[in-house]
């Protein structure tokens, strides 16, 4: 059964601070107490939205235990490998029009 435990709340926090250091425009839906509801919404330099959420424990990498976050862009059909939440938050700022 997929966990979500590695989302603690100073992941959250983590993730938080880089997608404001990157400059993006950016809520959560407030589930950090139940991370497999937890959903992060970004919006890009170019106005589309993307969805962050937690990966499950079998997509977490034991050598990269801090590469938890994964992105997906409807308008793009994208979404990301499985990263941490700098990473996340420089691609999503990366991403050319």
């Amino acid at each position: 059964m997929a966990t979500f435990t590695h989302a603690t709340p100073e992941r959250c926090a983590q993730l938080s601070r880089a997608l404001t250091a990157a400059g993006l425009t950016w809520s959560d839906n407030g589930q950090q107490g139940d991370p497999q509801l937890l959903t992060y919404t970004v919006t890009d330099s170019h106005g589309r939205t993307w969805r962050i959420g937690p990966a499950t424990n079998f997509q977490i990498s034991p050598s990269s235990p801090g590469q938890i976050w994964q992105a997906s862009c409807p308008a793009l059909m994208a979404t990301t490998p499985v990263m941490s939440a700098r990473q996340v938050a420089e691609h999503i700022s990366d991403v050319p029009a």
